[in-house]
């Protein structure tokens, strides 16, 4: 199949295809005659994996060591384990810290009258913090 084909069965753009084969993260597709791009059963594979780890929100780096886990039939489990723990740890520690962002800003929004008076504890606070900011020396 051509990189249309190929796109459309993986649901991964042309554009996308050819990014993941540039920094190989695929292999390179074999050519036609005319010099076509031609993909087989086991690209779009390999394409829908690649497609569904970055759903997940797998790094490049780390769907490159899925992918060499995946193709090796040798793994072991506890390797791919071990990586999507990993992985798990890295959003929980990135969901807390949105979340303290979030509740910092609501506590703001909170003190906020939202009225026509000048004074806003939102302003006040990002200034306040702002200012708390050591200034370069030099220069």
């Amino acid at each position: 199949m051509n990189i249309g084909e190929a796109s459309e069965a993986s649901a991964v753009s042309r554009k996308m295809i050819r990014y993941y084969e540039s920094i190989g993260l695929i292999q390179p597709a074999r050519r036609s005659d005319a010099g076509y791009r031609k993909y087989g059963a086991n690209d779009v594979e390999a394409l829908r994996f690649i497609k569904r780890s970055r759903e997940l929100g797998f790094s490049l780096d780390r769907i490159r060591t899925l992918i060499g886990l995946w193709e090796d039939t040798t793994r072991q489990s506890a390797d791919v384990k071990r990586l999507a723990q990993q992985h798990i740890d890295e959003l929980d520690r990135d969901i807390a810290k949105l979340q303290s962002i979030r509740d910092q800003l609501a506590h703001l929004v909170d003190c906020c009258h939202g009225d026509s008076r000048p004074e806003c504890p939102i302003l006040a606070d990002l200034g306040a913090r702002s200012q708390n900011v050591p200034e370069q020396q030099g220069g």
